[in-house]
């Protein structure tokens, strides 16, 4: 039974070797990736994008393992990631944006609509329609269930425009949300 267990062992150490990735990371790239990648998609809304954003991250993050003092800062450190990455990407659709036909949009992927539930989708529709702080407050407040402590340090905000940002965007999201029945 011991040698089955040291087989088993030694075989996870051998794929997280192949994996490239330090141990700690592993573990945390199993547990988060999914938060991760929900987070940056209700801010896309896009799966693929959403994936790249993530993966960028964790990339990112395994360069830098050795300054991560330990599994909340590395986390801290992958949401703020997440979150510039996000915006990134919805910069240079911005920018591209105004060099495209804007003609008919694509309709949106199976998988995206897989993601949401159908009352989920005009919440989710609604969000868009708020600045980009309050969507991000909001987003990982009641989606990524973080505290205001959090949300301030992963935005590099104070505590009280968390505050504000949540209290205005519920107030915008319940007036488009009305508008809408």
């Amino acid at each position: 039974m011991a040698k089955r267990y040291a087989d088993a062992a030694s075989d996870e150490t051998r794929a997280r070797q192949l994996r490239g990735m330090v141990p700690d990371l592993w573990d945390l790239y199993r547990d988060q990736r999914l938060p991760l990648v929900r987070l940056a998609y209700l801010l896309l809304g896009d799966l693929a994008s959403a994936e790249d954003v993530v993966q960028e991250a964790f990339a990112r993050a395994q360069l830098k393992w050795e300054g991560l003092y330990d599994a909340d800062a590395a986390l801290a450190y992958l949401r703020s990631a997440v979150l510039n990455g996000a915006r990134s990407n919805l910069r240079r659709r911005t920018v591209a944006g105004r060099f495209r036909f804007s003609g008919p949009t694509a309709a949106p992927s199976a998988e995206s609509l897989a993601l949401l539930a159908d009352d989920s989708r005009a919440v989710v529709d609604a969000l868009r329609t708020l600045p980009r702080r309050h969507q991000e407050v909001l987003v990982l407040r009641y989606w990524g269930g973080l505290s205001e402590k959090e949300i301030a340090s992963a935005l590099d905000i104070a505590p009280g425009t968390v505050k504000s940002s949540a209290s205005r965007g519920l107030a915008a999201l319940e007036r488009t949300m009305g508008d809408r029945r």
